[in-house]
């Protein structure tokens, strides 16, 4: 018996993998490229369309996998095995080196996870990890997403600790205040017994703040993808989707 859910009828593709058709194709292809026909064990029930678009319904609905599965007509144990294959076939590539005019921006994101081994509870109760997002300030494209840390862990250490500060040392990177002592470029402060900032300092606040604007807007664009919004993997679990979340945002930019 077939699922309800399947690529060949384009009307299922924009709803529950937020790409448009053309896009999808790319993505397919990429994966293909990848390995993702490569059999392990058992043939594949599905052909590779349809497992990736179950993996991209499964991120963007957040519906457990046992929903998911009937929707494309194979058990519990057929997607998991899906979603173990597929997930590191669809993770962004790592950043290559920049162009000269490249500028990043980096801001941390708070994802609420059940697995408290890569969480901690925060102001409003809720477990959560602390992960740190790249990307380009002109393109606006994700380059780099951090380690995922606990949700208690400020954003001037888990910018190192989560890794993320490799993709950076070679661009100007902007950052808001929180990120103090890094030696990113983070927007001005009064110093002690300064009343209030200088002119042109507020001027370069205002560039500032619009830049960093970039990466805020990114940030509730990636959690389209309503795993980001309590996600109930475990292990690297989180950081496997945070990282295709990242491919399908990309490319949904990319017209």
């Amino acid at each position: 018996m077939g699922g309800v859910i399947s690529a060949d009828d384009p009307k299922w593709i924009e709803p529950f993998s937020g790409l448009t058709e053309p896009q999808f194709t790319k993505l397919v292809a990429l994966v293909r490229r990848r390995g993702g026909d490569i059999q392990r064990g058992r043939p594949w029930r599905l052909p590779l369309e349809d497992r990736v678009l179950l993996v991209a319904t499964y991120w963007r609905t957040n519906l457990t996998l046992r929903q998911v599965a009937p929707l494309f007509g194979v058990s519990k144990s057929a997607a998991d095995r899906i979603l173990d294959h597929l997930a590191p076939l669809l993770a962004i590539s790592l950043a290559r080196r920049p162009r000269k005019d490249t500028v990043h921006i980096v801001d941390g994101t708070l994802v609420p996870t059940r697995d408290r081994n890569v969480a901690a509870s925060g102001k409003n109760y809720r477990y959560s990890t602390n992960l740190q997002v790249v990307i380009d300030a002109n393109s606006r494209l994700v380059v780099a997403i951090g380690l995922p840390l606990p949700g208690s862990r400020n954003d001037c250490r888990a910018f190192t600790e989560s890794g993320v500060d490799r993709a950076c040392r070679n661009a100007p990177t902007i950052a808001d205040g929180g990120y103090q002592g890094t030696g990113l470029l983070i927007p001005h402060r009064k110093r002690r017994g300064q009343t209030h900032l200088s002119p042109r300092q507020e001027a370069e606040n205002t560039v500032h703040r619009r830049a960093r604007a970039r990466v805020e807007h990114a940030l509730p664009r990636l959690k389209n993808w309503k795993i980001l919004r309590d996600c109930r993997l475990k292990g690297n679990g989180v950081h496997q989707a945070m990282l295709g979340i990242a491919r399908l945002h990309n490319l949904a930019l990319t017209r």
